[in-house]
Order: structure tokens, then sequence, then C-alpha cells
């Protein structure tokens, strides 16, 4: 997973550093306490009661998987710690003691196939529902085969394939998929996490499919996965998210530079390349939005802070006043849709006129 993770900790202390520039949280500097479970989940559990009993951390900003965060929960419920978790996911969960600044399925997963249903998308009439096997993808294709069949999708246009981490070989999936297309428009909704994006989108291309014959709707596919791959087999192909780093406006343009300038200073590897991505923004809104709830609190209390996060706003890079909804712990976010161009960015192809409020609880599938 270290594709995607190792962005995130240097945005929270490019963030970090930021804060305390700027006089710290009520005149007092903050201090990053970095553990590295390294995808190992039970460690997840044993580093977080760590990180609250032994290092008296007032709050966590991390976990990438819904399997990392499943193992925090337990131990910040039990500590009353507070973790912020800054990636989209499954849903079906809500804790007094986590706020979610990532995507609900309804800001990502079903307006992305809604897109891939209408005209704009090529009216896909026929589903493959493929991912990674571990929870985030299986819950999140239980939710969006509901969704299919409610919308008159049968069970015999819909694909379900899951593959386990770090798979590298798509060959028999990918031929599977184009026999399955034959005859009706196919788009492929991808689930599939880390690494193993590289070979199925290389096989794609092997296999001579394009994003026009069967397009290839991803979400766990951002900037920093494209960066330093070939991009050539996945141009054309689309990702939704609630930012991108093309989105022009100047609070997007600050936040770029300042990860740049803080690429450099701290010589990250590949400095000259940075991007910034949807989880990257996610947990910059994140921390801010805590320094804000402390300051409004007076106090890093976790029951204080938890009170004045209710409904606390951030004019976020994504060109959005992104709010913390007062009673579900998630953000108000925008959805947007990207396509993948041949420089490893993206061309928004559709975002969401005002910010959408998340549903935690699916209403396709039940408790």
């Amino acid at each position: 997973m270290a594709i995607s993770e190792t962005s995130l900790k240097d945005t929270a202390l490019m963030t970090i550093n930021e804060i305390n520039a700027n006089g710290g949280v009520m005149g007092k500097k903050l201090e990053p306490v970095i553990v590295d479970p390294a995808s190992d989940w039970p460690l997840f559990a044993e580093k977080a009661r760590q990180l609250i009993t032994q290092d008296k951390v007032a709050v966590i900003f991390g976990c990438w998987t819904s399997v990392s965060r499943k193992s925090v929960l337990p131990v910040v419920e039990e500590l009353n710690g507070l973790l912020f978790y800054p990636v989209q996911y499954e849903g079906q969960e809500q804790s007094k003691n986590i706020f979610y600044t990532g995507a609900a399925p309804n800001q990502q997963a079903i307006p992305a196939v809604e897109y891939l249903m209408g005209e704009e998308g090529g009216k896909a009439q026929r589903f493959v529902l493929l991912g990674t096997d571990y929870v985030y993808p299986r819950t999140t294709n239980k939710i969006l085969r509901a969704f299919l069949k409610s919308k008159g999708i049968a069970d015999a246009d819909i694909m379900e394939e899951y593959t386990p981490f770090g798979h590298s070989n798509y060959q028999t999936i990918v031929s599977n998929i184009k026999k399955f297309s034959a005859g009706k428009k196919t788009a492929v909704i991808s689930t599939i996490n880390g690494d193993s994006n590289v070979p199925f989108y290389r096989e794609l291309g092997n296999q001579g499919i394009k994003a026009s014959d069967i397009p290839v709707m991803a979400f766990s596919v951002g900037e920093e996965e494209l960066r330093g791959i070939d991009t050539k087999p996945l141009v054309g192909h689309l990702a939704a998210w609630n930012y991108f780093m093309s989105v022009k406006n100047p609070k997007n343009t600050e936040f770029v530079n300042k990860f740049k300038q803080y690429a450099v200073e701290y010589k990250l590897p590949n400095a000259d390349k940075v991007v910034t991505n949807d989880p990257m923004e996610a947990t910059y809104v994140g921390i801010n939005m805590w320094k804000q709830a402390v300051e409004k609190a007076g106090s890093t209390e976790v029951d204080k802070v938890r009170d004045a996060m209710a409904g606390q706003t951030f004019a976020a890079p994504s060109g959005y006043t992104l709010k913390m909804d007062e009673t579900n712990h998630h953000l108000h976010k925008p959805v947007m849709i990207g396509q993948i161009r041949g420089d490893g960015q993206f061309d928004v192809v559709y975002k969401t006129p005002q910010t959408i409020k998340a549903e935690p609880w699916s209403p396709y599938i039940p408790k």
C-alpha cells in the first residue's frame, strides 16, 4: 500500500509545519508522532493504543484501507481517542470517535455509476465489478449491485470478480471481461487497490481494449498512483473522486504550490514530480478543521473537540466550502469524474454544482 499512503504522511507533516509557522494551535506548537504499522492490519490496533496511552496524542490522522480503520475503531472507542480518516470507503459505519473526511458511497460510487449509465458516460448496460478482496470493494459492490438492480439491470448483466492484495496477473480476468462485453455496452467499476492497478491496465492495453470500447471507472486510482508509471494504457479511462489536482481555483493553486515547495525543501523522492490527490486534500482539510475545532473548544479534550467539530466549514482546494455534518461525522463533498490524460493528470468531465451530504448507511442494502 506504500504507493498510496506515503503522500498522506507528507501532507500531514506539511500541514502541521504550516500551522506551526502561523503560531500553532492556541499558541502551542503541534508535535507529530509517526508510527508505521507497515500494512500489518492487527498492528494498527496496537500502534493506535500506543499513540493514545503512551504518546498521549490529542488526535490521530491515519489509515488508508478499511481493514486498518476497522482495527483502530474499537481502540479509539475504548480509550476515547479521535481518528480522522481521509479516504473514500464503503460506508455502513459511524463512530463518535471517528471523523470521515473521505467519501461515502453516495459521494463517489453511486454518482460514478449514474454517470456511466447516462448519455455522457456512454449509456452502459452491462457492468463488471472488479476489486481487491477485502471489505471496501465487497461492500461497495454489494451496494452497487443493489443500486443497478433498482435501475433495471439484470443479474446476468453484472460480473463480479475479486483478486488478492498485490495481484499481478490479469490475463484471464481481462479476457473474461472481453467475452462478457460482447453485444452490450459494458463498463468496468474498479475497486482494485494499490499496486495491482498497473498490471490490470497494462493487460487491458495488451488485449487491445480501449477506453472507448470498455471504459474503466476507478475508485482508487488518482494522481499519486499514476505518477511514474506508463500512462498510455490508461488514457481515456475514468476515476471518480471529490478533488483533482487539475482543478483550477486560487485555493488549489496555493495548495499544490505549497506541497511542491515542501517536497523540494524536505527532499522527498522525485520531488520535482510530486502531485496532489483526493486523500491528500482530505488529510489537509481534516487537520485544519481539527485546529479550528480545538480553537473553538479552547481545549484538545476529545469530548470538547467532538462537539466543536459539528458544522465546521473549510474552503477546500477542490474549490468548494466543505462542511462537517452536525450529526453523522462525515464531510459534505462535491463529486467529480476525471478522465485520465497522457501526463497522468485528469480532465474533469463532470462535477456536481454543490456539495453532497454523505449517507454513511446506504439505502440500497440493509444495515
